[in-house]
Order: structure tokens, then sequence, then C-alpha cells
């Protein structure tokens, strides 16, 4: 698998063992093209993770090999890397996550295989109070692409009438994600009415979505938006993470006016470097936005939804 190479990130280096061990068989892309990606995204991928808890998909073997889901950071980590302890009072446990402030955690975690980063929605100040709304939009099995734009579409005219600023990105599989800065002042349910509430308001206005919880009740043609992924531990792929399929697939920042034409296949790891060098981080000016809840609150309670109060998981 090669000898392991020390790479430099800012004052510190990280060791990789097997640079060469192929983690995209299609492609022959190796871990250590893994590295050289998110070293060229560095700055959009700490700031999509910065100071969030993380969990880690690792794939020990490559994409040809199982994924495995790791929440707690291994004994030996390095004595620089900062985690955060969560707790989950249901099972009596706690994690010790990832909690990335700088880039050489996030190549500390591909040495340790990790291909995807999946940060929560709260910062370590306050692990119960989130900061970010997201909006999942998830197409059915008989979906297609245009839908999701469609359905997009209408989900950027409700947030201009909110007057929130959204910032979309491809899912990195088939759908999109749109996130909005909120004020950490409100618990992990109440971030869910309010989300419930914006995705009814967008059910409403396009026979193209639903909120139908249960998949089986859903027609498949239709996009799901999903405002469960705002339940406390509940995680989807960071801005600018590597999503674990075999064309090499990444999780990318986009525009409203590219959203009408880009394909998620346009962006992967051979393609978002160059991207990211003309662009930079389209999220970048994301923690200057934040947007009170408050009037999607006062829709929750027009229409009389409740969700489940959070049950935090193992």
């Amino acid at each position: 698998m090669g000898e392991a190479v020390e790479i430099e990130v800012d004052d510190r280096v990280v060791r990789i063992s097997n640079p060469d061990r192929v983690y995209f068989p299609d492609h022959g892309w190796t871990k250590l093209d893994l590295v050289e990606y998110y070293l060229a995204v560095g700055d959009g991928i700490v700031n999509a993770l910065f100071e969030r808890p993380c969990m880690l998909h690792r794939f020990p073997k490559g994409l040809a090999g199982d994924k495995v889901h790791q929440k707690r950071v291994p004994q030996g980590a390095p004595p620089w890397l900062e985690t955060v302890r969560l707790t989950f009072p249901r099972y009596r446990r706690t994690a010790d996550e990832l909690c990335v402030t700088e880039l050489a955690a996030v190549i500390w975690a591909v040495q340790m295989s990790t291909v995807e980063f999946h940060p929560w929605n709260s910062r370590r100040a306050d692990v119960e109070k989130p900061d970010e709304w997201r909006i999942d939009l998830d197409p059915g099995d008989a979906c297609d692409y245009a839908t999701v734009q469609r359905v997009a579409a209408v989900a950027h005219e409700v947030l201009d009438e909110l007057g929130a600023t959204g910032f979309p990105k491809t899912s990195g599989g088939s759908g999109l994600h749109v996130y909005v800065r909120i004020p950490p002042e409100h618990g992990f349910t109440d971030v869910r009415r309010a989300a419930l509430a914006f995705a009814r308001e967008v059910e409403r206005r396009t026979d193209d979505a639903t909120t139908t919880w249960w998949r089986k009740d859903r027609d498949p043609a239709q996009v799901f938006i999903d405002y469960n992924q705002n339940a406390r531990d509940h995680t989807i792929a960071a801005a600018y993470s590597v999503r674990g399929r075999q064309d090499g697939r990444v999780s990318t920042p986009i525009t409203w006016d590219e959203v009408p034409d880009a394909e998620p296949g346009d962006f992967t790891i051979a393609t978002v470097p160059e991207r990211f060098a003309r662009l930079g981080d389209l999220h970048a000016g994301i923690d200057d936005a934040v947007f009170d809840l408050a009037p999607l609150l006062e829709w929750a309670d027009r229409d009389g939804d409740e969700v489940p109060d959070d049950e935090p998981s193992s």
C-alpha cells in the first residue's frame, strides 16, 4: 500500500499510512487523493464543521468494504485533537465526538479512513441549542432531479417571503439541502416544529412535495421535505464532504442561480477543487445571515402540528 507519508497542515504534521490504498475502485482514487481533496477545500470543510460534534463515516477498506459509523474518537488520538462530550440519557451513555477547529483534524480523520463528515446542527458551546436549520429535499424512488429543482425553487420563494437567507448545496446523492443560520435560542423540538411548519407551506404550494412521514404512504414521485433532519443527533453530510459513492460525489455549495441547471454528478473530488479555487466557499457568509424562527413557530401554532420530543439516540 506504499510507505507512509507525512503531511504538513499549518503547524501540525499528520502521518498518512497506506496512502496508495484505493478508496474509489471505479476511478482508482486513493487515500492520498482523498487527503489532497480535503486540503484543497480546507477553509470550506472547516467552516462547515467548526466546533460541531461530528460523526465520522469510515471505510477502512475503501468503498469496496464495509462502512463504519463512528461517534467516539478512539484512544490514541493526538493530544491536540479537540472533542466535545455528548450525553445520551436514554441509554446512560456518553460519547466524546470529534470537534473540528482546524484543518489538521479533518486530515487526521481521513487518515483514520473517514470519507464522509456528518456534523450536528449545534455547536459545542451549547449542543442542545441548534444554530442551523436544515431543509432536506429528499427525492422518492421514482422522483427525478428536475422535480427536486422545482421544489427548491418553491422553498426559495418561501424563504424570501420570510426574509430568510438560505444557503443551498447538493446533497452528494440525489437530493438538495438548504441551510439557514438561526440564533441558538431554541431546543431541537422547537426547531423541528419550525422546520415542519415551513415544509407544510412548501407542500401547500406544490404537488411535487410531501411532508408525509411514512415512506409507504408517500408518492414515490414526490420530494419528501425531511424536517426530522433537525432532530437531536440526526446528521447529514457537511458542505464539501465527499460521499461514499463510487463517483466520488461531493456535497457542494451552489448558488440559487445554479440550482435550475446544476446536476449532482457535476461535483466530485476531481472537479470541486478547481471550483473552490475559483469561487471560494459559497457558504462563507452564513454566520452573517441569522434568521429568527419566530414567524415559523407562529405558523406551527397556527397549523397545530406537534412533533414528538427528541429522544437521544445511543
